[in-house]
């Protein structure tokens, strides 16, 4: 079954995620089990973020497997007295299948940790916030604070040259 469905809410985290109601294309294969529906196939769409060192926009192509098994609900019962975890067992819902929980159990952990717009991103200048990748030769004269008692015989030798 190939179907496109628009992207639920929060399927990201807080710098790269699908933005909510963009396309994702969805090849799924049901099959019926003895424990249930199990589901197998692809999720693929597009994932827009920012860079984690410059603030750029990241744009990552997402394109990943999923296999859930969704268990009657009889079978979950057991399965949750065998030891499973309760939220670790999908249930089925009638003839239905909530999809949503496993697209964000399979989308979210392929999504990069730290995006980055290219990777060798220099990021942001520390004092002024100048994108790097901009201006490479950017730079700010500083003066370690322990050479600063000097920079008062400096200016004070200045003056006496001018007299």
């Amino acid at each position: 079954m190939q179907r496109t469905v628009g992207a639920p809410e929060d399927l990201g985290t807080d710098v790269i995620g699908v933005p909510t109601g963009t396309d994702i294309e969805l090849d799924l294969r049901l099959e019926a089990v003895m424990e249930g529906v199990l589901v197998t196939g692809s999720v693929r769409g597009r994932a827009i973020g920012e860079c984690v060192r410059c603030l750029g926009e990241v744009v990552e192509d997402v394109d990943v497997s999923l296999t859930e098994l969704y268990v009657y609900p009889e079978r979950a019962a057991v399965a949750v007295e065998d030891g499973d975890d309760e939220e670790d067992v999908r249930e089925l819902e009638g003839d239905l299948v909530d999809l949503e929980p496993a697209l964000r159990d399979t989308v979210v952990p392929a999504l990069p940790f730290q995006p980055l717009c290219r990777p060798d991103c220099p990021g942001l200048c520390s004092e002024c916030g100048a994108r790097l990748a901009d201006d490479p030769d950017h730079s700010h004269e500083t003066l370690d604070p322990r050479w600063s008692a000097l920079s008062g015989l400096l200016g004070s030798n200045d003056e006496t040259k001018e007299s």
